[in-house]
């Protein structure tokens, strides 16, 4: 079961890979031979004012976006929730046992860098992996709550506003393999320590069951002890979070008035003076923050992490355009998606 999750989440990953990030690969290349290749990728990909004229009859109305959080919230604090107390009761970490060279070995991988799994982990290293993906899924968490909140009191989706039924499956799946990809190398310990506690549970009763003193205390002590790579990670990911805070409430700011549900508005402000998408720009930047807090030893995190970076770029792109062929007036310092890049 060791490697199971691990793999069955990477097969995942490459399946979506290879059945989405491809073909938006390949309708990126600028070649007028592509154009009706073009045309049937963004029916599927698109969504909004970018989604293509033609494939209106499989779509969803776009408000449904706040089902994804829902599921990111719910899974994400279940991860959350079972790692964190599997850590607390099986991987404490004090300070006398954990040294500096332990730490650095670790983060820099050993020789098996890209290693589905290490047989003859540490003790150390293994408390390490575990606080790390509490670390990871704490990030997580705070990301998803914030994304539900503006799905409901931020955004106000245009009654017009659709997205193909299969971009909705796509991001149910994200929603739910995303924050499994922060700890599948720790999932079975953490499955096989749920399930303990839910037979014992089921087997003695409630009465008989030994109930977990969580100290909060020694919980922040052991988060306190991961490297610096965390916390470098940890910023960039709050670097990325605030901005896409930023720009998601200038978009909403766009549609306060009920008479402009339907009009579409250059946005100004924070990012927006660089690029046409600073919110998937946040994204990717927060996405990456997540990517160098792992260590960047995991092939699931990459993979995740190329996902997001390609669909919104990708997205991007397309967003750009169409607001050049919408607004005369508009800037034309900006780019899609990367300052001074594309």
């Amino acid at each position: 079961m060791d490697l199971e999750i691990v793999w069955l989440v990477r097969v995942a990953w490459i399946t979506v890979w290879v059945v989405s990030i491809l073909p938006l690969l390949i309708a990126s290349i600028p070649t007028s031979k592509l154009d009706s290749f073009r045309d049937l990728v963004l029916s599927f990909a698109g969504r909004g004012k970018i989604l293509h004229p033609s494939s209106q009859k499989f779509t969803i109305p776009q408000k449904y976006f706040a089902h994804f959080y829902v599921i990111g919230v719910v899974w994400t604090t279940l991860l959350l929730a079972a790692t964190w107390m599997y850590a607390y009761e099986m991987a404490p970490l004090s300070s006398g046992e954990f040294q500096l060279s332990d730490i650095a070995s670790h983060l820099a991988g050993g020789s098996h860098v890209f290693s589905i799994h290490k047989s003859h982990m540490t003790p150390v290293e293994h408390r390490f992996k575990a606080w790390r993906a509490v670390f990871l899924l704490l990030l997580m968490e705070i990301h998803v709550l914030r994304r539900l909140i503006e799905s409901i009191y931020v955004f106000k989706y245009s009654p017009t506003a659709r997205m193909h039924f299969l971009g909705y499956f796509a991001g149910l799946f994200f929603y739910v393999t995303a924050p499994l990809s922060l700890c599948s190398n720790i999932a079975p310990e953490v499955a096989r320590f749920t399930g303990n506690q839910v037979a014992e549970f089921i087997a003695n009763g409630k009465s008989h069951t030994s109930s977990p003193e969580v100290n909060l205390l020694l919980s922040i002590s052991s988060l306190t002890k991961l490297g610096s790579l965390q916390w470098i990670g940890g910023a960039i990911f709050l670097w990325g979070w605030i901005h896409q805070r930023r720009c998601h409430a200038i978009l909403g700011s766009l549609r306060e008035n009920p008479s402009q549900a339907k009009e579409y508005i250059i946005p100004y402000g924070d990012w927006f003076g660089m690029v046409s998408c600073p919110h998937f720009l946040a994204e990717i930047v927060l996405y990456a923050g997540l990517l160098i807090a792992s260590g960047g030893t995991d092939i699931n995190i990459w993979l995740l992490f190329g996902f997001v970076a390609a669909n919104l770029t990708y997205a991007a792109g397309e967003t750009h355009r169409w607001y050049l062929r919408k607004f005369e007036n508009y800037p034309a310092n900006r780019h899609a998606i990367f300052p001074y890049v594309y």
